[in-house]
């Protein structure tokens, strides 16, 4: 089984050939090819590179399939004694990805 570590948006996402997965927003529209490049780890079979920092000459080539919002995150702030109560909500940006290809 073939799959690799990258990084992105702040965050290291472990995939492998056809998994779809959700990414902080990348610039893009629907269809459109997209290349992660900072690649941490690359596993095949029983053989593995762990990069310092990052692997060289390994890519993940994925697809951009859509633009959406994630969950509704709802934050409320509260001062005792003196009534104030605030309420707010964040709904996070993402960008759905297919992975399409591990190159190496």
């Amino acid at each position: 089984m073939e799959y690799v570590v990258f990084k992105t948006g702040g965050k290291q996402y472990r995939v492998s050939k056809g998994d779809v997965l959700d990414v902080e927003k990348l610039e893009g529209i629907s269809g459109e090819k997209i290349s992660f490049n900072e690649v941490l780890l690359y596993v095949s079979g029983d053989k593995s590179k762990i990069g310092t920092p990052s692997v060289d000459k390994v890519k993940v080539l994925g697809k951009v399939v859509d633009q959406r919002k994630g969950e509704k995150i709802r934050v409320s702030k509260f001062k005792s004694k003196v009534r104030h109560r605030r309420v707010t909500g964040h709904r996070q940006l993402l960008t759905r990805v297919e992975i399409e290809e591990i190159t190496h």
